[in-house]
């Protein structure tokens, strides 16, 4: 059956959210504030320029505490002060890139920051749920061209990957070991390759295909033919939302759970920068160059049968759609657009495409088509950058 993110779940919900400063962090925290739910970012600074924190002033709705998971004592007083119901926990070093030029500072923030984070819980013992956010690259990559499953052998060839596996038996172990028996709820999600407006990830490709387009210059590629599960960010949050509603229900929700595009989203690099390039304009090019860096996969798909199947979730942006909101998004935020503004609208029209509204704190519901405004905002847009709103 064919859910959807309750709002009434989320309304007064106490938050605990880790890494609200980041990028899927900060769309949470957007969600999560429109939703009505009482949260409680903890986080280090951005570490980008023009990061989705800063720009959609994911601030304002929430309390943001400035703090680092390695950091045990704090992130135990602060998740003490907030008196969470929910911890959902994404703060992590999440560049494969950066694995391999600082491994112990990724290990130290991907394995022992998740310890910290569940020994917190596990100290205070009043959370009722929490859901570690890992990623599809904790799997055991023997490149093979059919998906995995969540039952796969955990690994990684790169320190990324690999702390991304430890966070997992981490989680697991926890889960078994102290927080189940004390009534706490733990789940695990692991999301394709997740891309949408504000990205400001370094060595990622679509924020690096962006910034060369915006700025009239070539991208330049290092892996053309690796195929990844593409997928919009708002697709792999609802999925942690509609997880989160379930996780108390039994321990088969209190697991790890896949949630990737169907097969049209898993697609080579070349064609994603070359639909990228189609929704940016004519003066969007790429080319391909030899790679010199170190090793990444170059096959990797992902089986969210389990999500679709017991929580009704599925994709719902083509990656084409995906792309094209994106642009869209960039191209406001070049424009001067408010972009709080402009990204809860995001959420309100990705929401509204499922024939549903969304709830707003103050109780109304509405679902606004964000191109309209952005429209209205800014007389005489070329009309080719409003039809990819649509």
């Amino acid at each position: 059956m064919d859910k959807f993110v309750s709002p009434a779940f989320w309304k007064g919900k106490r938050v605990f959210l880790t890494g609200h400063t980041g990028f899927k962090g900060g769309w949470l925290a957007l969600w999560l504030q429109q939703l009505g739910a009482d949260v409680t970012g903890y986080s280090l600074p951005p570490t980008t320029r023009n990061s989705l924190f800063a720009i959609a002033d994911v601030a304002r709705g929430m309390r943001s505490i400035e703090g680092d998971i390695r950091d045990l004592t704090r992130l135990t007083e602060a998740l003490r002060e907030a008196d969470a119901d929910i911890v959902l926990h994404l703060a992590a070093q999440a560049i494969v890139a950066e694995g391999y030029r600082d491994p112990i500072g990724t290990y130290l923030t991907n394995v022992v920051g998740t310890v910290n984070l569940l020994e917190a819980v596990r100290r205070l013992g009043n959370i009722r749920s929490v859901l570690v956010i890992t990623s599809d690259k904790c799997y055991l990559n023997r490149e093979w061209p059919w998906p995995y499953r969540e039952g796969e052998p955990l690994g990684g060839r790169d320190p990324y990957s690999s702390s991304k596996a430890c966070a997992e038996i981490a989680a697991a172990s926890f889960r078994q070991s102290f927080l189940a028996p004390a009534g706490i709820s733990v789940a695990t999600a692991r999301a394709g390759n997740v891309f949408g407006g504000g990205d400001r990830g370094v060595n990622r490709l679509v924020p690096d295909l962006l910034a060369a387009y915006s700025a009239g210059q070539t991208a330049l590629i290092r892996n053309p033919s690796s195929v990844r599960p593409w997928q919009h960010v708002l697709d792999a949050i609802a999925g942690y939302l509609m997880l989160v509603e379930r996780v108390e229900d039994g321990p088969e929700w209190a697991t790890a759970w896949n949630f990737g595009p169907d097969d049209s989203g898993s697609v080579a690099v070349a064609q994603l920068a070359t639909l990228l390039a189609a929704s940016w304009g004519p003066s969007a090019r790429w080319q391909a160059v030899a790679n010199d860096g170190p090793h990444e996969a170059s096959q990797l798909r992902l089986d969210a049968s389990l999500a679709r199947q017991r929580l009704g979730w599925r994709s719902r942006y083509s990656v084409e759609r995906a792309l094209a909101r994106t642009v869209a998004w960039e191209k406001a935020r070049l424009s001067g657009a408010d972009m709080r503004a402009f990204s809860l609208q995001e959420i309100d029209e990705y929401t509204s495409c499922c024939g549903l509204t969304s709830l707003h704190v103050d109780g109304s519901s509405r679902a606004t088509d964000p191109g309209q405004t952005f429209a209205a905002n800014l007389p005489g847009m070329n009309s080719r950058v409003l039809a990819l709103r649509r």
